[in-house]
């Protein structure tokens, strides 16, 4: 006795990152994705006072990006609320002031980065904690070799960041790379979709707190260099994070529609 016949592949439901017709199903698109990651990040306690942003670059205006208010909790930000502020950190869509400290770095390393959409930085308890030890991610866990020589360590801190040219010293350290640890300060990752640059954000905050608990605990193993760049390479690209990331979009969409509005 034969069992079911299997269900072909091609019937299989399996996504793939959206294509748009139009600059404006981008645009809201990259709205929606961005109201959720805000949302997400709030959920996990990724927001410290008024720190903390994610912004996602405007698919018309490409020297704009559109940011979180300032001031306003994460868990409450909509559609609708969000800013659209330029490179010169003016706001010029929305009602709401723009974090003109947090805003220079994020505006600095869109202007350097052409390839990147969204960029993330939040003050976080684990990638504060890694930075504070002024060192890079080790590839110990299958998720942390996604990060292997993909990351760079900004080995300064000078305060606040307020004016552009510690932006581009930031943008500079980061290079080609998808994260960077600024010392004393905490993570910041980039992507070419706000689900990539949010995968990568929640993705890195998780692997600094085993890191630190690994060390705690004893003396971790290293991955090997081949390994850890095979494992790289399977694993460290913006697709693989965007697919990583729906579960996380499904549960917040899903759970808090009003985000939409």
């Amino acid at each position: 006795m034969h069992g079911p016949a299997p269900v072909p592949t091609d019937q299989l439901q399996f996504a793939y990152p959206p294509t748009h017709t139009t600059v404006e199903d981008e645009r809201r698109h990259r709205r929606e994705r961005l109201a959720g990651a805000l949302r997400i990040f709030g959920r996990l306690g990724f927001e410290d006072g008024v720190s903390g942003h994610v912004t996602a670059r405007d698919p018309e205006f490409t020297d704009c990006a559109w940011v979180n208010p300032f001031g306003m909790p994460f868990a409450h930000v909509t559609v609708g609320d969000l800013i659209l502020v330029n490179s010169e950190g003016q706001v010029v869509e929305g009602r709401h002031h723009v974090n003109q400290a947090a805003f220079t770095v994020h505006a600095e390393v869109h202007r350097a980065r052409p390839d990147v959409v969204a960029v993330a930085h939040c003050h976080t308890p684990h990638g504060g904690a890694l930075s504070a030890l002024g060192e890079l991610l080790e590839p110990i866990t299958q998720e942390a070799c996604a990060f292997y020589e993909d990351h760079a360590l900004y080995d300064a801190y000078t305060g606040v960041s307020v004016d552009a040219d510690e932006g581009r010293r930031i943008a500079d350290a980061l290079g080609a790379q998808k994260a960077v640890i600024l010392r004393n300060h905490g993570l910041l990752t980039v992507g070419a979709s706000v689900d990539a640059a949010a995968w990568w954000f929640l993705s890195m905050e998780r692997c600094s707190r085993v890191q630190l608990a690994a060390r705690a605990a004893g003396r971790p193993v290293i991955i090997g260099h081949r390994q850890a760049v095979a494992t790289r390479d399977q694993l460290g690209s913006d697709l693989v994070a965007w697919i990583n990331y729906q579960a996380q979009w499904q549960m917040i969409s899903r759970a808090e529609p009003d985000l939409l509005s």
